[in-house]
């Protein structure tokens, strides 16, 4: 199967399997504006049942929902000790409340941010809060709702490999990173503004 995973520039096969939730049943009368407000609340998502019902396969390098690794981490912690377990979450889930149980996140080689559906800027802000506040200097990776016009600035905020949407085509998503020769602020990428890098 073709890849969809974009790092350096570049199509490279995914060598982590990610590990997805068990989808749980919402009322038809839920899905419009409901369902977004449960979302962006901060309510318990996942789920108790989704964590508890969750299945990992118990070999090879798994990227596991961040609950389900708090759940699993004495059973993990072989695998955990030898840089097999990456952890991903959702931009609702507010990554502070985790930090002192999780201890030291480059300890991860891994860490992905799930975009379920793109309708503001949030995997932005926790890119940079994970990169500048907590010092996080592994692969940071963008997965779910992954278009191309987002990558040159989810690049800016410290991501550095991307899986893109099955229905998307990753050689056009490529081509997006160079959008900008000179970007004008400092960032992740490029920390120095502009008006510092170049003298005119």
């Amino acid at each position: 199967m073709k890849s969809q995973l974009i790092k350096n520039k570049n199509i490279v096969n995914d060598e982590w399997i990610t590990v997805e939730l068990p989808k749980i049943e919402q009322k038809i009368k839920m899905q419009a504006g409901k369902v977004v407000a449960f979302k962006l609340s901060g309510e318990d998502y996942p789920t108790d049942d989704q964590v508890i019902k969750t299945k990992y396969p118990e070999t090879g390098k798994i990227l596991l929902p961040l609950k389900v690794f708090r759940y699993h981490q004495e059973k993990l912690n072989k695998r955990f000790l030898n840089k097999e377990i990456g952890i991903w979450f959702s931009t609702h889930e507010e990554i502070h409340k985790f930090i002192e149980v999780l201890g030291d996140l480059n300890n991860f080689p891994l860490i992905a941010i799930y975009v379920e559906k793109f309708s503001d800027g949030r995997i932005f802000s926790i890119g940079n809060q994970l990169r500048n506040k907590y010092k996080f200097r592994n692969e940071l990776r963008a997965l779910g709702d992954v278009l191309k016009d987002q990558i040159y600035f989810l690049k800016r905020s410290g991501f550095t490999s991307y899986l893109i949407r099955k229905d998307r085509d990753p050689n056009d998503a490529i081509k997006s990173l160079d959008d900008f020769t000179e970007p004008y602020q400092g960032a992740f990428d490029i920390l120095d503004p502009v008006w510092k890098r170049i003298k005119r």
